[in-house]
């Protein structure tokens, strides 16, 4: 397939024009309150974000990443909602960030399976490397698992034969040269009312206690006595040398 791939910075795109590419992420994930911080201010790391446009121009593709202040240590438990809460901290603040991560790579669910995301990983890769930094992290989300009842820990760790992780996901990012560094135990926190997951899901949340949600890494924690439900979903940091 005859690809372009540019950031919006390069190319920019009418914003109508770039949210109308369909995805196929399940509707609960759409309503993290950090991650759709930093979607609503996007046009601040238009260098961090890259498109593919096939030969008519359309958008295949996307990839986000961005730039952030990561302390020295380990990698945050926080994972993918720390990043880009401290990214947009960062930039509020006019720090220099230290360190860049992906946050997302969606592809057009028709050209799903053929190879384009890890197209646009490379590309994200080597947009990190022009951009100066020596490594792009990623907080990964493995949605080949489907039991969500398993630890994260046990899961991201399991391999095949080959040595290859389970998951086709980290096992792109690690056929791509990234190596798994930890699990981030809680990457991402999506709250709501009984009545937003009823929504969300279509499932009743009438009983307080763990619900198994279809797409969910992990059970929904339910509280049906005071009408409220949230979500902490478990990722898996990666590192990829950019190699400068």
């Amino acid at each position: 397939m005859d690809l372009e791939i540019v950031t919006l910075a390069e190319r920019p795109q009418p914003w109508d024009v770039f949210w109308d590419m369909e995805t196929s992420w399940p509707e609960f994930m759409k309503h993290d309150p950090i991650g759709n911080s930093y979607y609503d201010c996007l046009d601040e790391f238009l260098d961090y974000v890259l498109v593919a446009l096939d030969a008519t121009g359309r958008i295949v593709a996307k990839a986000f990443s961005v730039p952030f202040q990561l302390p020295a240590g380990d990698l945050p438990d926080a994972g993918w909602d720390y990043a880009l809460r401290n990214a947009l901290l960062t930039r509020i603040w006019e720090d220099t960030p230290n360190a860049v991560t992906a946050a997302e790579i969606c592809v057009e669910p028709a050209l799903q399976g053929t190879g384009l995301s890890s197209v646009m990983l490379a590309a994200l890769r080597d947009n990190a490397g022009r951009l100066g930094f020596a490594e792009l992290l990623a907080p990964v989300r493995p949605n080949g698992k489907t039991d969500p009842h398993e630890p994260m820990s046990t899961y991201a760790f399991r391999t095949r034969d080959d040595g290859l992780p389970v998951d086709p996901w980290l096992r792109v990012h690690v056929r791509a040269g990234g190596t798994i560094d930890r699990v981030a135990p809680r990457s991402m926190c999506i709250p709501g009312t009984v009545e937003e997951w009823r929504g969300w899901t279509g499932l009743p949340f009438d009983t307080t206690g763990p619900v198994v949600v279809p797409g969910a890494l992990a059970p929904v924690m339910c509280d049906a006595q005071h009408g409220t439900a949230t979500y902490v979903e478990p990722n898996v940091w990666i590192r990829h040398r950019t190699g400068i």
